[in-house]
């Protein structure tokens, strides 16, 4: 794995990592992790794919080893993006979103569909009506006790360290179909996710309301690459069906994991793992048909922009 620290055209610098490596029969493919606010987490997805192809990871800024300076709007990581992809030397690339990700990748679609070759988004995009249905889970899935010290824990202004620990958990938990791991799962992530910056997910879940994707599903439809699917799991708080529903209005294949949650490949990894190959040999082999800027990157795929930093 190759870690690096890529300047922007502000002067932010964003920490990424790259795997695999890149061959001439096959596009690169890039990760856009969720939250908003949360640094990256999807190294084990990336374990999953990256002997198939090129891929790299980043923390959006605001997260983890990236600038958290700066307000935070769509077009403002749509861009980030951009220029992630001219460091890499990548005219074209496979887009893999998940959570708030499926969203991100989307408005990138959007803005630039020319340069995306592919994309598979894994737990989303949700698009409404979808939150009663999430909310109504969610409150099936916490004990009457946990209610309370959630909302307790969310009314104080400055949590400690270990208040953070367990407001995330009781927060996180609800996302995993296994009621017997969930609590663990939620544990872990929220000893390593942090610190969360309630900054951007509030600018950033404000900028989602203000330009929504419910009204672009028309235009979604017209860029989406040939091949897109959308992932979920069955057992998600957020419902299945509200994936279901905007394959059918995309015209592209869901498929739907039993006994998964919001994060498949840790519930169901055999049938996720499946899934996600098909997908990314699919897509990656189809996208190299339409041509890649030349020359190729190194086999790390950084640019000479791009300044080495030490890994996570």
């Amino acid at each position: 794995m190759t870690a690096a620290m890529i300047e922007l055209d502000d002067g932010a610098q964003l920490r990424t990592w790259t795997t695999g490596s890149a061959t001439p029969q096959t596009v690169p493919l890039v990760m856009v992790h969720g939250g908003p606010g949360v640094p990256d987490y999807l190294a084990p997805v990336a374990g999953i794919i990256d002997d198939l192809c090129l891929v790299h990871r980043y923390d959006q800024r605001g997260t983890g080893g990236s600038s958290w300076e700066g307000e935070h709007t769509i077009a403002r990581h749509v861009q980030d993006l951009t220029l992630l992809l001219d460091a890499w030397g990548h005219d074209r690339v496979v887009l893999v979103g998940h959570s708030f990700g499926t969203n991100m990748a989307s408005y990138f679609l959007l803005a630039h569909p020319e340069r995306v070759a592919g994309l598979i988004q894994i737990a989303g995009p949700f698009l409404d009506p979808w939150r009663e249905a999430d909310r109504a889970a969610q409150r099936a899935r916490r004990t009457d006790q946990q209610r309370a010290r959630l909302d307790e824990l969310d009314a104080i202004e400055s949590r400690t360290d270990a208040e953070e620990i367990e407001y995330l958990t009781l927060s996180w938990f609800t996302d995993h179909a296994d009621r017997a791991r969930a609590r663990d799962w939620a544990l872990a992530s929220a000893r390593t996710l942090r610190p969360i910056n309630y900054a951007m997910n509030s600018q950033l879940n404000a900028a989602k309301k203000a330009d929504p994707l419910e009204s672009h599903v028309d235009e979604l439809r017209e860029h989406l690459p040939p091949g897109t699917v959308i992932i979920g799991g069955a057992g998600d708080s957020r419902p299945a069906d509200a994936l279901r529903r905007l394959g059918t209005r995309l015209n592209c294949e869901v498929i739907i994991i039993p006994n998964a949650g919001h994060y498949p490949w840790l519930e169901a990894p055999d049938q996720f793992t499946a899934a996600l190959r098909a997908a990314v040999k699919s897509q990656t082999q189809r996208g190299q048909l339409t041509g890649q800027r030349s020359p190729e990157p190194d086999a790390a795929g950084l640019s000479a922009s791009s300044q080495a930093a030490a890994h996570r």
